[in-house]
């Protein structure tokens, strides 16, 4: 592939994209602007800009049905910025080679950088199709993001999914599994002894919460991890034994066991009463062998199984985790990511999707 377009300039038009997404709140569901942002870039490139609610796409100039279609995605709301932030979240801060802001890292720079890459390939004769999309509510894995968008998209075979990885590959991504718990008991006095303590039923489920352990361990990510993140009573005095106790859990289940699977584990073994919140962020999976990880192979790239979950949760094509940034700063105050940062993931993404073509090309050939 000839070099379609010069890395410093999409540099600089990345940058000063990312500028003003940080500068626009895009809390999720509240996307509406940071939409307009995107989709006023692509057009002001001559590109048709594609909208579905607050979801934002694009294809290649000679996007070919009968090619396989590469999907580029990441999302541009953010979480709302937490109390310990020192500037302002919405004002974008270039120093000392930081840009600061909301979303900065998460995933602004993973955003505008593979933004960058469809547009370097925007009119090149590829083997294969490329479609960017810039989709909402990632944060919350809402319904009306990447999950609804797929319904009005082309065929995808496979994906990149733009997120903060130390621009390391992100092969496998365990499952989010959300349980709303309430135990019951017997509303009593609680100076005469009486009723039955539904916040002790709960305590002692919790306690095998804590201390059970799945005996499948994956070599990716690790053991199903389980925390309890909430307790309450409904009580609204200190002298009532509560009859009901609710808590919430937070599941993260590997590659080998099914939500159903853990589900069934657990109801045989407490008393609570369980009802599911989430069974939509099921774990995933991309195999060594396919041909964007080989190609990330060819470059030195190394892969892991990420703790986090992504909109890679939501495709049910191979999906592959990367980019610029660091999951470390996510959420945290002061957000940051390094300028630099950026230009090293266009690069890489780059060298990533040129490398692709090759190994697509090996694929064919032992076929």
């Amino acid at each position: 592939m000839n070099e379609l377009k010069n890395i410093d300039e999409l540099f600089s038009d990345a940058v000063g994209l990312l500028k003003q997404l940080i500068s626009t709140p895009s809390f999720s569901k509240e996307e509406n602007k940071t939409a307009d942002l995107l989709e006023n870039f692509l057009q002001q490139k001559n590109i048709k800009a594609n909208r579905y609610l607050n979801n934002v796409w694009a294809v290649n100039k000679h996007f070919d049905e009968n090619k396989k279609t590469l999907l580029l995605n990441s999302h541009h709301d953010t979480v709302k910025p937490n109390n310990g932030y020192t500037l302002n979240p919405f004002e974008a801060i270039e120093k000392d080679g930081k840009l600061y802001g909301l979303g900065s890292n998460d995933a602004g720079g993973p955003l505008v950088s593979l933004l960058s890459v469809f547009l370097y390939f925007y009119e090149a004769s590829l083997p294969f199709n490329l479609l960017f999309a810039g989709t909402a509510e990632e944060e919350i894995s809402g319904q009306n993001g990447v999950e609804i968008l797929l319904n009005y998209l082309p065929k995808i075979d496979c994906a990149i999914v733009g997120e903060p990885t130390l621009l390391n590959m992100a092969v496998a991504e365990k499952g989010l599994l959300v349980l709303d718990c309430i135990a019951h008991g017997k509303a009593g006095h609680a100076a005469r002894n009486e009723g039955v303590n539904a916040l002790y039923i709960a305590m002692k489920d919790i306690n095998w919460l804590s201390t059970i352990e799945f005996p499948k361990v994956s070599s990716l990510l690790g053991p199903v991890h389980i925390a309890v993140t909430s307790v309450t009573t409904p009580n609204q005095t200190h002298n009532i034994v509560p009859d009901e106790c609710h808590f919430l859990v937070d599941i993260r289940v590997n590659e080998f066991y099914t939500f159903d699977e853990v589900i069934a584990t657990i109801k045989k073994n407490i008393s609570s009463q369980i009802q599911p919140r989430s069974i939509r962020l099921n774990s995933s999976f991309i195999k060594e062998d396919h041909p964007l990880v080989l190609a990330g192979k060819r470059m030195g790239l190394s892969s892991y199984g990420s703790p986090t979950c992504s909109d890679m949760a939501l495709m049910h094509f191979p999906s592959l985790k990367i980019g610029p940034g660091d999951s470390a700063r996510s959420h945290s105050a002061d957000e940051f990511i390094f300028v630099n940062e950026i230009k090293e993931g266009i690069k890489t993404y780059i060298q990533l999707l040129q490398n692709f073509e090759i190994e697509l090309k090996h694929s064919v050939n032992k076929g």
